[in-house]
């Protein structure tokens, strides 16, 4: 029985921040960020929007009354959580609308959880045919302004259902896992802004991703030729096309210009949206399955997971008929076209206006965001999640 991705949703929030312009800004020459980083905008995202609410507003698009019985368990992959206790997935249900007889849970490892969440939903699906998982990924890439991790900030969320007989990518059998206690990134419990060692995760991420890529070669007899394009977990998108960089020695000439040719059609969404985190690699398969001119069904896609701290994981998975008819391509375009470009200052401004982590009742901006799910605010220590 094949298992896999049936739908894919996106969401990103209105506004963003064009990188040649923020690089000026910065005294930093534009090719910096727009080569050396591989960045052309950056999201932007509003306090009234936050990472429960960029999950339902992308998963909104893939949920509806043909499958909203079918969901049995919702899989909430962030490292933008909410609430020390409560599940961002309860939240989610309720917003969707879902049946209260659904499992509901938060995974968390980094940029990883997503890939986990996908895999336990292939298990979950394998064992129960007939029912459908919501594995979603959202949030907000926080590093600080005025610092070398500003660039490669960013947000939003990716939505994908998990069935029998899917209609965009079966998932094959089996993985390969590498896991080591490191300190390259890390947001303490008091902060609202991540820790990084930027070279030294840039390093790791390397290694981690030649590691389980050797390790799935060996397990299941893989070639790199089998492969018609490779997608990776994007922080920014020159770190992708480095890792892939690092591989290409071991196929011909012709093979590697088709890899590098399939990673630019990969990033091309993720150019203009930034770091996702727990996002991020499903964005750029998207953005993959959408502009690649030469992805047929039966080709094979290999997908690098990386979660700082740090857990890595290389998959493959299988394009299937007529995939294209199952993406919203127009849905996904219209979010990237009709955006609103923030000057620098009114960028600085959105950024610094986050809900506090206090006790305090606060009233957010939403009546200047469009989106159908939002963040009105804090009440009494709750959330204020609302439904236009």
């Amino acid at each position: 029985m094949k298992v896999g991705i049936d739908k894919i949703g996106f969401y990103t929030p209105k506004w963003y921040v064009d990188m040649a312009k923020l690089a000026r800004a910065r005294n930093e020459e534009p090719d910096k960020y727009l080569i050396g980083i591989g960045q052309t905008k950056q999201a932007v995202i509003p306090n009234s929007q936050d990472a429960v609410t960029m999950a339902a507003n992308a998963a909104d698009q893939i949920v509806n009354d043909d499958n909203r019985k079918k969901i049995d368990l919702i899989l909430f992959g962030t490292e933008s959580g909410i609430d020390n206790s409560k599940s961002a997935a309860i939240y989610l249900q309720r917003l969707l609308g879902l049946p209260n007889t659904i499992q509901s849970v938060e995974l968390k490892q980094a940029c990883y959880a997503m890939t986990a969440g996908i895999q336990l939903a292939k298990d979950h699906v394998l064992a129960h045919p007939d029912s459908q998982v919501l594995v979603v990924g959202a949030d907000i890439a926080r590093y600080g302004l005025h610092n070398a991790g500003e660039p490669t900030q960013g947000g939003g969320a990716m939505a994908v259902v998990i069935s029998a007989n899917p209609r965009i990518l079966a998932i094959e059998n089996g993985s390969a896992h590498y896991v080591a206690d490191i300190m390259d990134f890390w947001r303490p419990l008091y902060a609202t802004e991540a820790l990084v060692d930027g070279k030294y995760s840039s390093k790791q991420y390397i290694e981690f991703f030649q590691q389980t890529f050797a390790q799935y070669q060996k397990q299941h007899g893989l070639e790199i030729s089998d492969l018609q394009a490779l997608v990776f977990h994007l922080p920014y998108t020159k770190m992708g096309l480095k890792a892939l960089r690092a591989i290409l020695p071991e196929t011909d000439e012709s093979h590697a210009n088709q890899l590098l040719r399939e990673f630019e059609y990969s990033r091309v969404f993720n150019r203009q949206v930034g770091n996702l985190y727990t996002g991020s690699l499903y964005l750029s398969l998207l953005s993959l399955l959408v502009n690649s001119e030469s992805l047929n069904e039966t080709q094979k896609i290999g997908l690098f997971s990386y979660g700082s701290g740090a857990e890595g994981e290389f998959y493959v998975a299988t394009v299937q008929l007529n995939y294209k008819q199952a993406l919203h391509e127009s849905t996904i375009t219209n979010i990237l076209s009709n955006r609103e470009e923030l000057s620098i200052p009114d960028y600085e401004k959105m950024f610094k206006s986050q809900m506090p982590l206090s006790d305090a009742d606060f009233v957010t901006d939403y009546e200047k965001d469009s989106a159908k799910f939002y963040l009105a605010g804090q009440k009494d220590q709750q959330r204020q999640y609302q439904k236009r």
